[in-house]
């Protein structure tokens, strides 16, 4: 008996990651953990992209190169991200959005 993975194998994992990701950005106040949940839908997307790149049109590498796009704009966010978090963490020793409330008039 053999098995194969189609799309929706693909997709369902892609889906499962960005439920987890969206739970992690949104449910969470720590700002390492929101940084890590937009990771893990950043990388679901980009399942998506290379999974109907294989399946739709392999001969083709548009869903590979959008996928290092992505990957690029996950490193700069991710840098960003922790500059900011940083910077904060060195003003108030906390990384608890709820108590980062420096920018509130």
């Amino acid at each position: 008996m053999t098995l194969t993975v189609t799309l929706h194998h693909y997709l369902a994992l892609a889906g499962i990651l960005f439920c987890i990701g969206l739970y992690a950005a949104l449910a969470k106040q720590n700002a390492i953990s929101i940084l890590m949940g937009i990771e893990l839908m950043l990388n679901a997307v980009n399942i998506n992209l290379v999974a109907f790149n294989r399946f739709i049109n392999p001969s083709l590498l548009t869903g590979h190169v959008f996928s290092i796009f992505v990957m690029a704009l996950a490193a700069a966010e991710v840098t960003v991200g922790l500059a900011l978090v940083l910077s904060v963490y060195r003003d108030q020793l906390t990384v608890n959005i709820n108590k980062m409330d420096g920018l509130k008039w």
